[in-house]
């Protein structure tokens, strides 16, 4: 039988067999698959089972569904094939490959160093010198309606992505884009006419 695997940077979230004709994903809890996330859509996708064939459908979601990197309307998936959601990674797999957990007795990775503390201070305007320590997992930024865009403190670092809006955010000049984008010490953010930068405190 297929299934997905719903995996968040090395996590694995949920693994779920395809067993109904239609699953559908999304953030609303009526959904098969939910997916807790300010960047998942109530009713994102689904995946409809036809003979031996599992087709991807995009729900009209905000943020869009990607399957090798690609945006989808619709999607016969493959073995294999990699969705994704948000910043939720979806793969898709045919027959009874069990994701077996690592052993304790294996080998482990040299520790990584200790994510260092993000924080975000205001440039300009009636709040300039303010700032915001990035100590949740998800950090909203903007004006709803106009301009919102999540900061998510991840292992691996800091991401911003574009969740609401009919305008831009920037980034050193960048738009900032629905796919998340690595933040590095220093970048310069810009919300609405508010300046803003990100830092990184010093390890140790």
């Amino acid at each position: 039988m297929a299934k997905i695997i719903i995996s968040q940077g090395a996590q694995v979230v949920q693994e779920v067999e395809l067993d109904k004709e239609r699953t559908t994903i999304g953030r609303h809890p009526q959904n098969d698959v939910v997916i807790e996330h300010l960047a998942v859509s109530g009713r994102h996708a689904a995946i409809t089972l036809v003979m031996d064939d599992a087709i991807l459908e995009d729900l009209g979601s905000t943020n869009g569904t990607y399957v090798n990197g690609q945006r989808i309307a619709r999607h016969q998936l493959s073995d294999r094939d990699r969705v994704n959601v948000g910043t939720f990674k979806i793969d898709y797999i045919v027959g009874a490959r069990v994701l077996a957990p690592q052993p304790a007795v294996a080998a482990a990775p040299a520790p990584a160093l200790p994510l260092p503390l993000g924080s975000i201070e205001v440039l300009n305007g009636a709040s300039a010198g303010k700032k915001l320590t990035l100590a949740k997992p998800l950090t909203t930024l903007g004006s709803p309606g106009v301009l919102v865009v999540v900061i998510q403190r991840q292992a691996t670092g800091y991401f911003i992505s574009h969740i609401e809006g009919t305008v831009s955010g920037q980034v050193n000049g960048e738009a900032i884009a629905k796919q998340p984008r690595l933040l590095a010490d220093g970048d310069a953010l810009e919300l609405t006419g508010t300046a803003m930068r990100f830092s990184l405190a010093a390890n140790g």
